[in-house]
């Protein structure tokens, strides 16, 4: 009989790292925590080196000789542009339309037809009118006919009463029926002229189906479709529509400002003004003050200045946005009315910087910036005058990093 034998048993009190290997790993772990600020601090300074080694990239621009910025501007302002002749056109009547011809931008002139509503309802309405009429004439007709043999008769019953062969009575029987017949026909004729007049009514409710353009100019909104309804008032639910088509004559576009009371005085009707439109910022159109509105806005504290256009360009669309300069007039410079310090430059306005002193901008000379301190003057539209301090051809820095400082090597955009 086998023996049984015993398995060998795990003495886990046997297993230890050794003393030595558990010093090396501590001093390791000292070694990469104390390493870790180095490597940060290396990472720094590489950067920083790197960042001071890199030219930012800028862009520049030549300053403008006063020659160049034209006359000297009084006053800015900004508006929109604005037709003096602009229509929602509608229709005198409720009705349903039935034909609309015209789409947004569609040139149209004088009595130009744009829509039509259903009008066989004032087309009955006619035909009724002239069937009244013709009844009303034909009845004339008989009772002219009628009035005729009462006549004869008449005329033989006085000729017989003289003769004393008839009596009185059918003397004023027939007189009766003369002047009856005479009243018929009158009444008649009155009754012609009546449908007469509803005729001319049926006939201008059927015109009134028809909507025609009020002046040449072209379509700048389509408010109506076929199969709506349309009227003169608004029906309060938002589904009646109250106009066909908003028509602007082009050739009526002027500039509309609102300008501070304060300043008022310097706008003076026929005065020269330069304007850019938002859209196209690097044309220059002039143009000159046709009127100001003689009342102030209470809320706003501002006038009304309408702006005439010397010459209207097919790029310029109603209520655009507009900036205006008013320029100083040649008469009241001649007077010495306007004195002051003359600019020396103009420059735009991106390119002015300030700090709590003064203004200043940064000039480029051979790759690095230089710090100039500036006096400004007034607005000229994007630029603004510079009264000392700058000469025309200077390279200003226009736009680029916040934080240049003066000696800073740049790299000027292309």
């Amino acid at each position: 009989m086998a023996t049984p034998t015993n398995s060998p048993k795990h003495d886990l009190g046997s297993l230890h790292i050794p003393e030595r290997q558990r010093r090396d790993t501590r001093t390791i772990k000292r070694v990469i925590f104390a390493a870790i600020p180095l490597f940060l601090l290396a990472g720094i300074v590489v950067a920083a080196y790197t960042f001071r080694l890199g030219k930012p990239l800028v862009d520049v621009a030549t300053v403008a000789t006063p020659k160049a910025a034209g006359g000297q501007t009084l006053l800015n302002a900004s508006g929109y542009v604005t037709p003096r002749r602009r229509a929602t056109i509608a229709a005198k009547i409720t009705g349903r339309v039935t034909g609309v011809f015209f789409d947004e931008g569609t040139h149209v002139h004088t009595g130009q037809i744009l829509a039509t509503l259903d009008d066989s309802d004032a087309k009955r309405a006619l035909d009724a009118a002239k069937a009244d009429r013709d009844s009303s004439q034909a009845a004339i007709a008989d009772y002219e006919v009628q009035l005729k043999n009462a006549e004869i008769e008449l005329y033989r019953a006085r000729e017989l009463q003289k003769a004393g062969v008839q009596t009185q009575q059918a003397l004023d029987s027939a007189t009766m029926l003369a002047d009856s017949l005479k009243a018929k026909i009158a009444l008649s004729k009155s009754q012609v002229a009546a449908a007469e007049a509803r005729i001319g009514e049926a006939q201008q409710a059927v015109a009134n189906c028809t909507i025609s353009a009020p002046f040449n100019g072209i379509v700048v909104s389509k408010d109506a479709q076929v199969g709506e309804m349309v009227s003169p008032i608004s029906a309060g639910g938002g589904f009646t529509r109250t106009g066909i088509a908003t028509i602007v004559d082009m050739n009526s576009n002027e500039i509309e400002v609102d300008v501070n009371e304060s300043y008022i005085a310097r706008v003076t009707p026929g005065q020269r003004v330069k304007a850019i439109l938002d859209a196209y910022p690097d044309r220059e159109l002039d143009a000159k003050v046709r009127t100001v509105i003689p009342t102030a806005d209470r809320q706003k504290a501002t006038v009304k200045v309408r702006i005439t256009f010397d010459k209207l360009e097919d790029f310029i669309l109603p209520d655009m946005g507009v900036k205006v300069a008013f320029l100083e007039e040649e008469q009241r410079k001649a007077k010495g009315m306007e004195k002051g310090p003359q600019a020396v430059a103009y420059i735009p306005k991106s390119a002015v910087r300030k700090d709590a002193a003064s203004s200043f901008v940064l000039l480029v000379h051979d790759g690095k910036v230089e710090r100039r301190a500036i006096s400004l003057g007034t607005d000229r539209g994007t630029d603004v005058a510079v009264l000392a301090g700058l000469s025309p051809g200077d390279s200003l820095v226009v736009t680029g990093p916040e934080n240049l400082h003066d000696g800073d090597k740049v790299q000027v955009r292309q």
